[in-house]
């Protein structure tokens, strides 16, 4: 069992984090948004806290928010926001002030996300993912070949 932090609770962030706390994970969300809080209650039996979760209204760039929501606890960084700068910034906050074993970022721009691969984190880049299922689905070859 790993303890995750995910910054940013909208449909992506709210669903991993529901995933990961069904599967028995300890789960800390934190979003600036108050609201977003109603994703993570949405579909399930009992309210978020109820089931285990924690949740910290914050900016995830205020090392405060950060580590009232448990970010030198975890082994899980998962920046899922909706801003490429955002989540670049609070990973590399994560990677390299708060030594999270393990942080990963959702990046939209593809040469964004390859370049800060390269710099030791793990990047989720839908932008690439839909491309490459397009592709796949109309058995189009890749680009350059």
């Amino acid at each position: 069992m790993s303890f995750v932090l995910i910054v940013g609770s909208g449909r992506v962030g709210s669903t991993v984090a529901r995933n990961l706390l069904a599967a028995g994970h300890e789960v800390s969300v934190l979003d600036g948004d108050p609201l977003s809080h109603e994703r993570l209650d949405a579909g399930q039996d009992s309210t978020w806290e109820g089931a285990g979760g924690r949740f910290t209204i914050g900016q995830a760039i205020e090392r405060d928010a950060l580590v009232e929501a448990g970010i030198e606890n975890a082994d899980v960084f998962i920046a899922s926001t909706n801003g490429d700068n955002t989540n670049l910034t609070i990973a590399q906050i994560a990677q390299k002030m708060f030594n999270v074993p393990r942080v990963m970022v959702r990046v939209m721009d593809p040469a964004r996300a390859e370049w800060y691969s390269a710099q030791g984190l793990e990047t989720i880049c839908p932008t690439s993912y839909a491309v490459q299922m397009f592709e796949k689905a109309l058995e189009l070859p890749k680009e350059g070949s």
